[in-house]
């Protein structure tokens, strides 16, 4: 099996600008070996012409008798035919050697040594003798050899000129091969490419580059293709994921709608029976249910009441308005908690059939828990064979955990109402009993003793009597209009100032008399409960005054801080304590001696004869770290 050979786009440009370049470098290399040929040439020439000179100036010195520089001229002459024949190592001097130049060096070689011994022979030359017509014809033998020199380099510069031109027409041809090899692996992949790109984003998923090479470019083809096709893919299932996504938040929003409609009718019903109309209507909706029944299971489990239904049958209702358990597979304390989904048709013969009977195929039962306590059951009624899934369960379950708190926040109110009741009973019974009744068993001994004047006929005792009936009347018309007064006033949240100064009108209403209010430093307010107490022990007070003190005036001063002290004066008739404590033979000063234990708080009466009273409270002082007057706001 071939294989086709993987050329990169180095690999390619490399293959095609390889042949260029080393024909670049062997042209370049002739030149350099045509320049050393010519340089070398030119200084042989000039070497030729300096030969020249010397013979002329050899014949000038015989010419002239200056015989003494003959060996000398004659030394330099032969050194330089012996550079011509030899060359130069230290600079570029050497003669082209062809035949014909060597034809010409051999005939200068020999006329030198005709020449030589003319002119340096053991004779000396005599002038006239024909020397200088020798001289000639050595120099032209000279100039021959030179011509022949310069015949060559002539030749060698018409191959160099060739060669640069050759190298121009290389350079030209190599320039367009480059471009077109660079257009052909690099610019037409290119621009493929960015055609490709430029339909991607016009919206053409389907745009493929169509390139056939091996080398990097068709690598990032390939790598855009797969990118295009996964985008394409991707596209044609955004939208069935588009779909599926807002499926799920369809659904969870219906969930969180469901949960917020649930709680807002449990958060706002009163009774229990309110709750449960509610949410089997609402959750019958949520569920699509065709009918739903909610079950109320005693302390035991025993029994489970239909305490509310939606959507069944009336006989259905009747008959199955009280179960017992294990009667059928709804209120089974022993199933596992969590929705269970009961298909009607595979129910055991001798369990209830009543579902069956009105039509129903499936019942979702779903137990109402609370802290590991089963408080009930909640069924859902299918006509269809149905299954939920793990969503719906979660809802189900879900808001039947919402049921349940909500059933057990009622039952804890109901037990609060029942507690605040009978505390409410206990007080007033208290109250009666400390006044009213003090008065009525009074009055009924001034009844009996009535009785007893008539039938002795005592006139005068009679008369008594009747004043003290119609003052005992009277006391417990007062005690009865002060408690209702006494039951309306109501504490403030944050300051109690206002309910004394409603207390201390309602006194001046009632007596006539002038009380004063005088509010000292600021404090830390009072709880609402502890204002109630400290209220009725202020309003106990002033029954006093109005009861015993004969005062003309009251005042009633508060002081705040460091801890909060309430004492309520007059300027009545006052009273001894040397014959016993006083909260001993009063009712109402141990009325109020309860209320201040119950509060933690202490209790003083001080009293003077004919100076008036006064009734002193004084509440705990506040645990560490409470706010300091100076930190408090100060009221507008």
């Amino acid at each position: 099996m071939s294989t086709s050979r993987h050329w990169t786009l180095g690999a390619k440009l490399s293959l095609v600008g390889a042949p260029f370049a080393l024909l670049a470098l062997c042209s370049i290399a002739a030149l350099v070996w045509m320049s050393w040929q010519l340089e070398g040439g030119a200084a042989a020439v000039n070497e030729a012409g300096r030969m020249r000179m010397q013979a002329y100036r050899m014949v000038l010195s015989v010419s002239t008798g200056e015989t003494q520089a003959l060996p000398r001229q004659v030394a330099e002459f032969e050194h330089s035919l012996e550079l011509l024949r030899q060359g130069d190592s230290e600079r570029p001097l050497f003669v082209p050697w062809d035949d014909t130049v060597g034809q010409r060096f051999a005939a200068v070689e020999q006329d030198w040594l005709h020449f030589r011994s003319r002119v340096a022979g053991s004779s000396p030359p005599v002038p006239g003798d024909g020397l200088a017509a020798d001289a000639a014809a050595f120099a032209a033998h000279i100039d021959a050899f030179v011509a022949g020199i310069e015949e060559h380099l002539a030749h060698w510069t018409a191959l160099m000129y060739l060669l640069q031109v050759a190298m121009m027409a290389v350079a030209v041809i190599g320039g367009a091969v480059l471009l077109y090899t660079g257009h052909l692996f690099v610019l037409e992949p290119v621009g493929l490419l960015k055609q490709a790109i430029d339909r991607i984003q016009g919206g053409d998923l389907g745009a493929r580059v169509e390139c056939a090479t091996t080398d990097e470019f068709g690598t990032l083809a390939g790598g855009f293709n797969s990118m295009a096709g996964q985008l394409q893919s991707m596209y044609r299932n955004l939208e069935d994921r588009v779909r599926e996504k807002t499926g799920e938040l369809e659904e969870k929003r219906e969930r969180l709608e469901s949960l917020y409609e649930v709680t807002k009718l449990l958060t706002n019903a009163t009774s229990l029976e309110e709750a449960a109309e509610g949410f089997t209507k609402s959750i019958a909706r949520i569920a699509r249910a065709d009918g739903v029944a909610l079950r109320w299971s005693d302390e035991t489990n025993r029994r489970y009441l239909l305490l509310a239904s939606h959507g069944l049958p009336q006989a259905m209702t009747d008959a199955e308005h009280c179960l017992t358990a294990g009667d059928c597979h709804c209120g089974s304390p022993s199933a596992p908690a969590g929705a269970r989904v009961i298909p009607i048709r595979t129910m055991q013969p001798a369990r209830m059939r009543h579902c069956a009977q009105a039509g129903f195929e499936t019942v979702v039962s779903l137990p109402i828990r609370m802290h590991e306590r089963l408080m009930g059951e909640v069924d859902l009624f299918f006509h269809a064979q149905i299954d939920i899934s793990d969503a719906e369960r979660s809802l189900l379950e879900a808001l039947t955990a919402h049921l349940a708190g909500a059933m057990e926040s009622l039952r804890l109110n109901a037990l609060e109402l029942e507690a605040a009741v009978s505390q409410e009973r206990i007080f007033l019974a208290r109250e009666l009993h400390d006044s009213i009744a003090q008065s009525l068993a009074f009055l009924k001994i001034q009844v009996q003793l009535m009785r007893d004047a008539i039938a002795g006929a005592d006139a005068r005792q009679v008369q008594h009597v009747l004043g003290e009936i119609d003052v005992g009347v009277r006391e417990s018309y007062g005690d009865v209009r002060e408690l209702l007064m006494h039951f309306r006033t109501r504490a403030n949240k944050e300051d109690i100032e206002p309910a004394l100064l409603t207390t201390l009108r309602k006194f001046e209403h009632q007596t006539g008399l002038k009380a004063t209010l005088h509010m000292g430093s600021l404090g830390m307010p009072l709880a609402p409960d502890t204002q109630i107490q400290v209220l009725h022990i202020v309003q106990e007070a002033l029954s006093n005054v109005r009861k015993h003190a004969r005062a003309r005036q009251v005042w009633l001063d508060v002081q705040q801080w460091p801890q909060w002290r309430f004492e309520v004066r007059d300027d009545g008739l006052g009273f001894s304590n040397e014959n016993g404590a006083p909260d001993e033979t009063h009712v109402g000063l141990r009325i109020m001696a309860e209320r201040a234990e119950r509060l933690g708080a202490q209790l003083e009466v001080l009293s003077v004869p004919s100076r008036g009273t006064s009734v002193v409270l004084t509440l705990p002082a506040p645990r560490a770290g409470a706010v300091t007057p100076a930190a408090r706001p100060q009221a507008a």
